[in-house]
């Protein structure tokens, strides 16, 4: 049973918090035929936001199908391709015949086949009979517009984590075939089918959807901001309330700005407050619980450091302190960088790892606010802000 602070998995309903303005947003572009991207690091409500929106749609009557894949571990053409039709055809078929007739009308002339005895024992609804081309690809591509324009009921495609595209050896060419189908697709197909792309890796999806031109006025971004210190607030207090304990509102702005008001940390740091305190949270059982909480990532947490070079950790340090100008010579000499030439290698690299991103004034943000913290006060010994 689901305790009031839920972050093994994503939330829909009642545990669903802020963010009413994004899902709105959402809501209306989905219903307007738009594809959509989304990119923020892990843990910050990307699913929850999706499932939220396609529930609340529901309830108001729209009527669509909907076919998920995820390339977490998807590092060849082929696995994804299959991924990908096995995801669309399971939204019209159930039956083996049904899984047959689909494939044979769909993609026939490929080297697409249904596979009776994989379909038993695998559940595979589509197997390939020797090595993916070009025109499977394509293929592929725009299976989820014929399907679609057949059932005569909207297809969402959800594709998560697609950032891994690109560790495919076809990711160039997936890419700009998706962009082809996409810009010459008849209008009454292209309506069919609205594409999701969601990703975890910030300055991957970056490289996609805004450094490249592959899906340029294709898509359009949803991007998730931070929920509000009320909404948090008023949902922890709720939280500790059920179970009949108390916390002080101050203590919990602070719990705000250290996480940086992301609500994946904070619902797993109470959730530790929960199990450590009866009555009153004072700030005493706060402070044990940040230490349990950095205790479960810090292996995570080292293992990200011992993987970066003596250069790449100086150039982090000079973003804990606060610097912006690393190319400035005075930078540059501080914190022994060696060259103009050197930071932009070492800024690359840290974004590269995931480790930090750029905004549009070219300023560093950490992805991971609790890194962040670890960073400051474990690795370099200093005070917290």
């Amino acid at each position: 049973m689901d305790g009031p602070f839920i972050y093994h998995k994503y939330v829909t309903g009642k545990s669903f918090i802020g963010r009413k303005s994004e899902s709105q947003i959402l809501s209306n572009l989905l219903q307007a035929g738009e594809n959509i991207v989304m990119y923020e690091a892990p843990n910050t409500g990307q699913k929850s936001l999706i499932q939220q929106t396609l529930m609340g749609m529901r309830m108001t009557g729209a009527q669509f199908s909907v076919a998920e894949l995820s390339l977490l571990r998807t590092r060849e053409t082929e696995e994804f391709l299959l991924s990908l039709c096995g995801a669309v055809l399971k939204t019209a078929a159930k039956l083996p015949s049904e899984f047959e007739e689909l494939i044979g009308r769909h993609l026939g002339g490929t080297h697409f086949v249904f596979d009776a005895q994989r379909f038993e024992q695998h559940g595979e609804a589509v197997s390939l009979k020797g090595f993916a081309d070009a025109a499977d690809i394509t293929a592929a591509i725009e299976l989820p517009y014929r399907v679609a324009a057949g059932s005569g009921e909207v297809l969402y495609l959800i594709i998560s984590e697609f950032q891994n595209i690109m560790q495919l050896e076809d990711g160039d060419a997936i890419c700009r075939n998706m962009s082809q189908t996409l810009r010459s697709l008849p209008e009454e197909m292209r309506k069919s089918c609205r594409l999701i792309f969601s990703g975890s890796c910030v300055n991957a999806m970056k490289d996609i959807f805004e450094f490249h031109t592959y899906f340029n006025r294709l898509v359009e971004r949803v991007q998730l901001l931070p929920i509000d210190d009320k909404t948090i607030i008023e949902h922890v207090v709720k939280g500790f309330l059920a179970g009949g304990k108390v916390i002080d509102r101050d203590l919990l702005l602070g719990v705000n700005r250290l996480f940086k008001c992301n609500i994946w940390y904070i619902n797993h740091f109470c959730s530790i407050c929960d199990a450590l305190s009866k009555g009153y949270i004072m700030e005493p059982t706060l402070v044990e619980a940040l230490e349990h909480l950095i205790s479960i990532h810090s292996p995570r947490f080292r293992a990200v450091m011992n993987n970066l070079t003596t250069f790449q950790v100086r150039l982090l340090r000079a973003v804990i302190d606060g610097n912006y100008k690393f190319s400035s010579s005075a930078v540059i000499k501080e914190y022994g960088l060696s060259s103009s030439a050197n930071v932009r290698r070492l800024k690359d690299a840290l974004c590269k790892k995931e480790i930090i991103t750029f905004d549009e004034h070219d300023e560093p943000q950490f992805l991971d606010p609790l890194f962040e913290y670890w960073v400051r006060t474990v690795f370099f010994g200093l005070k917290a802000e």
